[in-house]
């Protein structure tokens, strides 16, 4: 997309994005999202990231988002804890090592910047 446009965040469809085995601590949580806007090099990205119930573990990018719907507790090793629901917004910075336990299914609009 090039142009302006909006989105209804909690309707939007998604795609399956497999979770690499290894990153799943417990439960069988199912990851889907869609990339909505990518600069042409790739280095910002706009997106809508959906996860069910479980923990697992990531390593992050610079990243703004805000919950949309559904609750999770997201540790940032070495850093905080962070608690996030429906408004909240959170800021990750690139190489966090985080650990989330997903409470209900979350989905989130999201910005990075690489």
């Amino acid at each position: 997309m090039n142009h302006a446009f909006a989105l209804h965040i909690p309707d939007a469809a998604l795609e399956a994005e497999p979770l690499d085995p290894e990153q799943i601590v417990s439960g069988t949580p199912e990851v889907t999202g869609k990339v909505v806007w990518e600069s042409a090099d790739g280095r910002q990205i706009r997106g809508i990231w959906q996860i069910t119930p479980g923990v697992v573990t990531d390593t992050e990018a610079d990243e703004v988002f805000v919950v949309v719907s559904g609750s999770a507790t997201v540790e940032v090793e070495d850093g905080p804890t962070l608690r996030v629901g429906p408004g909240d917004m959170a800021v990750l910075r690139a190489g966090d090592r985080t650990t989330w336990t997903v409470h209900e299914t979350l989905r989130k609009a999201y910005v990075i910047n690489q």
